[in-house]
């Protein structure tokens, strides 16, 4: 089985980071429109190992667990 995942939003809160996070160095890399395939349940090359753990479960609509800079994802059976 083939599934197409893709980065349909990343959004940034510069107001919680500031309140609440420790400083990280680097950050999601993700952009907009960027897509994988995973073949038989296996994490696409150059996907986010924690957006990957969000997402294995193959959901319709999920997004990554950083609250501070989320990713949504629509994935699909092709």
């Amino acid at each position: 089985m083939k599934i197409k995942i893709t980065a349909i939003r990343k959004a940034s809160y510069p107001d919680l980071m500031a309140k609440y996070e420790n400083p990280i160095e680097h950050a999601c890399d993700v952009l907009e429109g960027q897509e994988w395939i995973s073949i038989d349940g296996r994490c696409p090359e150059g996907m986010c190992p924690s957006a990957w753990g969000s997402m294995r479960e193959f959901s319709a609509m999920i997004s990554c667990n950083d609250g501070f800079r989320p990713v949504s994802f629509y994935i699909e059976v092709i």
